[in-house]
């Protein structure tokens, strides 16, 4: 080898070595960063030297620019908080979950509210339709996954049908979930019809996410507000149960509640944090007017938005503080289930306290890896005393926890790490003994459709199996 060649083997050495050095020191510095991830992420960068620092650059930071965040906390700041509403007649012994909810983004709890638990994926979406096609004064709809399907070409249909008669419809989807429907002839004719339309978290240049933000850091929330006065909550995207992007999986079983009262005007508010930051059109007017009136019979609800520019480990929080304050029972449906270790032992201490517990997930997950990571920690959650259950019928995809037969949360965030830390999520807790019971009859229903998964199942899993499982779960800090 010639001398030249020599010193540029040297020089290419040592400018790898840098950038490994200088990627690893980020890893180690990075806030809010948990011990477990530092690790997962140093042992990437150090055992797949090239291909970890580019996960990493693309991958590994929690972030979606410093313009957009700028932007995000001007809107914050300029945003009327709403109104004082009906008060929220909560038990001793549940007010401090919606303190703690009320501690994350401001939005405390609302009295005088109404639910629904939607019968299905196909009636959500009539019942949605029949309430656009019945607005008097906007529509704001907010979706992570609108595909240009059977469903989701009748919103967007009745969203045109409700501009084109002077209704103000403002329809937001995130770039990459919903990426058919926003380059399709449906999008334009929305646009035409009237309708102001928006792209959260645009994608752009791909090679350029490292220096503005993650590509997979999504706006995964689901948000309809009407007339002030009618919100829906829940995990279902704008599409198909037949989910046609990933058909082998259907279909898709979600849940949603339609509300009335003033907890539409929280979810407004929330909806407008996001238009606000990505569209010049103010909805300051709007917020700032009374709350719609309260059912006199109404019970009490709050909105939880989580986020990467919300409090560091604001959802994981709620999640566990719902699971120290179960008593009696717990049910919690995800499709994901990647916990943190002080979620899985919260878990397992409700059970240890005897707490019936259960947890509901697919059979057959849409993500083989995170299936996987999922399943290695049956055996720790079925020694404490968890009961487990896999759906069996298609993609369970409903994100609900019931706790004690009167609080309940419904929204869209998983129990997984991409919930807790990368994704925009929103939902709703409430008190109310009567739409609890119908979402633990609802639980009740997938249980009949599940098979439960007992110790001695887990025990009999192949060797590889379990290896298999439990290394794709030491990953889990960077699914």
């Amino acid at each position: 080898m010639s001398t030249t060649a020599t010193i540029v083997t040297v020089l290419l050495y040592l400018l790898h070595l840098s950038l490994q050095i200088a990627v690893l020191g980020r890893v180690l510095l990075r806030p809010h960063r948990q011990p477990a991830s530092r690790v997962a992420w140093v042992v990437v960068v150090l055992v797949f030297p090239v291909v970890g620092m580019l996960a990493y650059l693309f991958f590994g930071e929690v972030g979606i620019g410093r313009s957009r965040v700028a932007r995000l906390r001007a809107v914050l700041a300029r945003l009327p908080s709403p109104p004082p509403g009906a008060p929220a007649l909560v038990p001793e012994q549940h007010a401090h979950l919606f303190r703690l909810g009320e501690s994350i983004c401001n939005y405390r709890a609302v009295g005088g509210n109404r639910g629904q638990l939607m019968a299905d994926s196909d009636s959500t979406v009539e019942t949605l339709v029949a309430d656009i096609d019945a607005a008097r004064a906007h529509v704001h709809v907010l979706f992570y996954i609108w595909l240009p399907d059977h469903n989701g070409t009748r919103v967007a249909a009745a969203l045109a049908r409700a501009a084109t008669r002077g209704v103000t419809c403002r329809a937001m989807a995130d770039d990459l979930g919903s990426r058919a429907m926003i380059r399709s002839r449906h999008w334009r004719a929305m646009r035409e019809a009237g309708v102001r339309l928006a792209t959260a978290l645009p994608i752009g240049n791909p090679l350029m996410r490292p220096i503005k933000g993650r590509i997979d850091l999504r706006n995964h929330r689901k948000i309809v507000v009407i007339d002030d006065r009618i919100t829906y909550c829940g995990s279902q995207n704008c599409a198909d149960p037949e989910f046609r992007v990933k058909p082998r999986y259907a279909p898709w079983v979600d849940a949603m509640i339609r509300f009335e009262g003033p907890i539409a005007r929280y979810n407004l508010h929330l909806f407008a944090s996001d238009w606000m930051s990505h569209v010049d059109d103010p909805l300051d007017e709007l917020l700032a007017r009374p709350l719609p009136p309260a059912h006199p019979d109404g019970f009490a609800a709050q909105v939880i938005g989580t986020g990467p520019t919300v409090r560091y480990s604001a959802m994981p929080e709620v999640f566990e503080t719902l699971m120290h304050s179960a008593r009696h029972e717990l049910v919690i449906t995800t499709p994901y289930y990647v916990p943190d270790e002080s979620m899985q032992d919260a878990l397992c201490a409700a059970a240890h306290r005897g707490v019936a517990t259960t947890l509901i997930l697919p059979a057959r997950n849409d993500s083989r890896i995170v299936g996987a990571a999922s399943r290695s920690y049956y055996a720790g959650l079925l020694e404490a005393g968890v009961r487990i259950f896999e759906f069996v019928p298609g993609l369970l995809h409903t994100k609900s926890l019931t706790l004690d037969g009167a609080v309940a949360l419904i929204g869209s965030a998983n129990l997984d790490r991409r919930s807790f830390e990368l994704n925009y999520e929103n939902n709703i807790l409430f008190h109310d003994p009567t739409l609890t019971a119908a979402l633990r009859a609802r639980q009740q229903d997938y249980l009949a459709q599940s098979r439960e998964i007992t110790r001695a199942a887990v025990a009999d899993w192949s060797l590889p199996r379990h290896l298999v499982n439990n290394a794709v779960a030491m990953f889990g800090p960077v699914l």
